[in-house]
This record gives C-alpha cells, structure tokens and sequence, in this order.
C-alpha cells in the first residue's frame, strides 16, 4: 500500500471515529540496516536507510486535556490524560506515544488534548523498525500542533529516550536517527558515537533493495536484546575500555585468557562488524558490488556463529540467495534487525527482481513451511508532515 493509500484510510477512519476531518497528518518511514547490526549501543557505525513502508497519523485537537488513539493495525482504542506527567498504561503500543508525550511535557512544552488515528504499512515486529516510526510520527505530529519544530537530533534523541522509558527497550540511535534524518536515495552512515550522519548515494536503477520478511518472531527475542548489551559491556570492561568502539582485534586476541569465552564472540562480531560497515559504505559509492556481497554475506555469518542472533528461517533465506549468486542478479543478503526471525535485506540487480522474487518465496515456503513476504523499496526521504 502506498503512502498516499494509507494516508487515505487512516483519514477515513478518523472521520467516521470522530465525526469529522483530521486537521493535521504525518508520516515517518520504518528502516532498514544494509550493514552495521547491534553496533549502535557500542558506539559504532550503521548503514541504515529509510524505507517506502511508513506510519502515518491523523489528527486533531479535542478541546480537552485527553489524547484518545485508534490503532488501524490492532483495532483497539487507548486514551491517556495530559493533565499530569504522562505514564506508562495500556495497551502496550500506546507506549511509544505516551513515551513522545511525556518527552514533550519534560521539555516545558504543552501538549493539548487530541485524537488520532493511525496506520502503518510496517510490518510489526520485523525488524524494520515500526516502533521508531510510531514514535517519530508523533513526535512530527507534536511539532506540528505546536508549530515549532525541534532540532532533529534532539527530535530523534527524545524518541530514543521514549523508547527507553516507556517500551523498556535499550536501543540504540539508529532507529530513530534514521526515520528523522533519512534523505531519499541515499543510506546513511550513521557514527554512533558522534552522531554525525554521512550521506551514501545509492542511485545506481540497476540496483534494488528487496526485503525478504520470514513471518517468523521467536519468542525468545524478547529477553536476548538486553543480554546481548550486558555482554557487550562485560567485554569492554574487560578490555578496559568505555565502549567496543575502541576495541581492536590485536587488543581483542590479547584479552581472550581473562574474558568470557561468550563476551569473547560477542565483542569479535561488533570489532569485526564496524569495519565492515564503513568499508560497505565505500564498496556501495564505488559500485563495487562484488565486495559488497562479500561484506553482507560475512555479516550475516558473524550474525549467526559469533553474536548467536539469526534463526533457522532467516539462515534459510541467507542460504538460498547465496545459491543464487551474483550471476543470478543476486548481490547479496544478511539479517537484520535485532534477530531471531524477522527480516533479511538483500540487494539484487534491478531486472532480476521479479525472478528472484518469485523463487525466493516457493524454495522459502518449501524449506520451513511458512510463506515469507516479499517486497522491495527504494531508499525514502525521513519524517514529514503530510497536512
């Protein structure tokens, strides 16, 4: 569904659930990372870029000191009040909105009443980052009721936070850095550390990104996330270092007789994987496309064997596109996202797409028995406001 599509809808349904048309409309994109996975809370360097898969969020004030929301995706009604300090509650995605209110509100900024529908063409919990753009839509909602924009690293900053505080997730920036900051027909490389965001041209038409989403989520993903962080600072610590960042594979090897054999690979995956981050970001300005199949590929294994995060399904996916291969338009394919089911992303030769498309989902349902969605996107501008 386009965006235009969604934007429809979501108009619609406001109309019927509160009698008349949303003044105000917004969009944010999902995202996803061609390279640079669970670098971001280690201070290192990820190549996001937006996607044409987006939140959107139609609104108006209700002359009252209550927010009132409609989840398109869920169905369920959730309303919170803005007379005190914004809490957590239920349901559970209100969470990110209630997370952005409350930033608002710790700025010294008013939050008025108001009433929104919302709508989505992100897949849930596939790793392209749907909760990121709920909360970077409302925060663009947000500016746009108040009329005053925020700075757009502190914009993406107070929705990080959001997250942190009200979803209970310690993510990194890239998320939201990237539904703020994306520019259309570009990546980001995205240097966690300074937060400085580089742009990297990915104009090439015989180029396109396909996304391969396994329909799969392991329950077991909800735990890892945040054991995975602790690891990462065990390891610094035991190379005496404030972040991973720093580390070096000599430094790394020196330190393997006093460090968790665990720690030990979760560190060698980040050292390894910020390099290879920084050097897809060249390979992809060059054209050079051989080195980035070897890059993502490499990725993908250190994924798997070192940080212990891709699933059966999505090293099926690896798998099959590798048996492609380059002479089959295929450049390459890795995880992404956090892991444990979800997405693969792979860049593929642009007349090569419907072909590969097509087989990737008959040999993927065929290998685990589920039906993957397919669906491919070009790299999309970041948040906006739509009305």
């Amino acid at each position: 569904m386009s965006l235009d599509s969604i934007a429809e809808r979501s108009a619609e349904l406001f109309d019927k659930c509160f009698g008349h048309p949303p003044r105000w409309m917004v969009a944010a994109p999902g995202r996803v990372n061609l390279i640079g996975e669970h670098t971001d809370y280690n201070d290192g360097f990820v190549l996001p870029m937006a996607i044409e898969r987006y939140t959107v969020i139609a609104a108006d004030r209700n002359g009252e000191r209550q927010v009132t929301l409609h989840s398109m995706t869920t169905g369920e009604t959730a309303a919170f009040s803005v007379r005190a300090r914004v809490a957590r509650g239920e349901p559970a995605w209100s969470n990110y909105v209630r997370g952005v209110v409350a930033g608002f509100q710790q700025r010294k900024q008013r939050v008025h009443g108001f009433d929104a529908v919302i709508g989505s063409t992100i897949p849930f919990g596939g790793g392209l980052s749907s909760s990121a753009a709920l909360e970077v839509a409302t925060a663009t909602l947000l500016e746009a009721m108040g009329g005053q924009a925020l700075d757009p690293i502190a914009k993406a900053l107070l929705c990080q936070r959001a997250e942190h505080e009200f979803a209970g997730v310690p993510c990194g920036i890239m998320d939201q850095f990237t539904s703020v900051l994306a520019q259309p027909n570009h990546a980001l490389l995205l240097d966690c550390r300074s937060r400085t965001a580089t742009p990297v041209p990915m104009t090439d038409p015989t180029v396109t990104v396909l996304i391969i989403n396994t329909n799969v989520r392991h329950k077991l993903a909800d735990g890892e996330y945040a054991k995975r962080r602790a690891q990462c600072q065990a390891a610094a610590r035991a190379l005496e270092l404030r972040s991973l960042r720093d580390a070096t594979p000599k430094a790394l090897k020196s330190a393997r007789a006093r460090m968790d054999p665990v720690a030990f690979r979760r560190a060698r995956h980040v050292i390894t994987e910020n390099a290879r981050t920084v050097q897809t970001a060249r390979a992809i300005q060059a054209a050079d496309w051989p080195s980035v199949s070897r890059l993502m590929y490499d990725s993908h294994a250190s994924l798997r064997d070192d940080y212990e995060v891709s699933s059966p399904e999505l090293d099926a996916v690896v798998e099959l596109a590798q048996a492609i291969g380059q002479e089959g338009g295929m450049i390459g394919c890795r995880m992404t996202g956090a892991g444990f089911g979800g997405c693969a992303v792979s860049l593929v030769k642009t007349e090569a797409v419907p072909r590969i498309t097509r087989h990737l989902d008959d040999s993927y349902e065929k290998r685990t028995g589920t039906q993957a969605t397919i669906f491919s996107t070009r790299p999309a501008a970041g948040a906006r406001i739509l009305k």
